[in-house]
């Protein structure tokens, strides 16, 4: 069996083109596992996972808890609003309270940025990111990544363009790293104010009309206003910010040539993008939340198998 070259997955720069590779090549097979009649394979039957969840979530929570279930493993959901978190335990103390009830892999998401990489360093376990503030959500990168060489065959070449909140988005880094890492072109489209100052440090371009970041696109992927982390006004309102930045029917259907259009969720319709374009054939944000189960399932898999080695 070929072997991630990481112990954990806290960002995807620390994984190589090859470690992308692998874990696509192991989620083509989960997705035809969970496309059959009986959708469960025994695979981690001894592992036991704890899933901790320091911020709200719905798909993400769900969409890990679902792949650990049908990997077969036992499966421990945290949440921190009733936890002894509220009564002032630290994020080590509780992990290693956790960890002595003998659990083999944390899942957490925390709004803290580096709160992973922290907690990898600092326990005796596997840890995946699920999210951590406005820094990275891997798994989120690698299945949108998987979902664009789904539909177009691969990513290698693609022109891919991120519309939104650039700022405050952790879909965002993740997404650049992992399509530039699979050879595609990235670029960001934006009001200025919620365009990073660093982001050309990263290689990539930066256009601040819709109309042509469109044009010179494959794939357009639509971010949420992150209203929720965003401690001043960004822009007038978000009525201004969907004419200049939202997606209808009648702009994609202007294009001279057909995009993808995708969105991490959850989807603010009329805000980002119409009801028309969310539920169009040009839109694949269905099977991104399909291909989340997948992917996921092969990344618990692959790091599995490296505890105890």
């Amino acid at each position: 069996m070929e072997h991630l070259s990481v112990d954990h997955l806290v960002g995807i720069r620390d994984l190589t083109r090859q470690d992308i590779e692998l874990i696509f090549k192991t989620a083509d097979s989960f997705k035809e596992v969970i496309n059959r009649p009986i959708k469960k394979v025994p695979s981690l039957r001894d592992i036991t996972i704890a899933n901790l969840f320091f911020e709200n979530s719905t798909r993400t929570r769900l969409s890990f808890e679902l792949a650990e279930k049908r990997l077969s493993a036992d499966v421990v959901n945290f949440s921190a609003s009733s936890s002894s978190v509220k009564k002032g335990e630290t994020l080590i103390d509780t992990v290693n309270n956790i960890l002595s009830m003998k659990v083999d892999m944390v899942v957490m998401r925390h709004p803290n940025p580096g709160a992973a990489k922290f907690l990898s360093k600092r326990t005796n376990t596997c840890v995946i990111n699920a999210g951590d503030g406005t820094h990275e959500h891997p798994t989120q990168g690698l299945l949108d990544a998987f979902s664009i060489r789904e539909r177009l065959g691969s990513v290698e070449g693609k022109k891919v363009v991120i519309v939104g909140d650039i700022l405050h988005s952790r879909v965002a880094l993740s997404n650049i790293y992992t399509l530039q890492k699979l050879g595609a072109e990235v670029m960001v489209c934006g009001p200025t104010t919620l365009i990073p100052k660093y982001i050309h440090t990263l290689g990539i371009q930066v256009e601040h009309n819709l109309r042509r970041a469109l044009e010179w696109c494959d794939v357009a992927n639509m971010l949420r206003i992150q209203l929720e982390r965003q401690d001043i006004q960004y822009f007038p309102s978000l009525r201004e910010y969907s004419m200049q930045y939202g997606l209808n029917k009648e702009i994609l259907d202007s294009l001279e040539k057909e995009i993808i259009v995708m969105h991490p969720g959850p989807i603010n319709r009329g805000v980002e993008i119409t009801s028309d374009v969310a539920d169009s054939k040009q839109s694949i944000i269905l099977q991104q939340v399909e291909n989340g189960v997948a992917v996921r399932m092969a990344v618990i898999y692959l790091l599995a198998a490296k505890i105890g080695r």
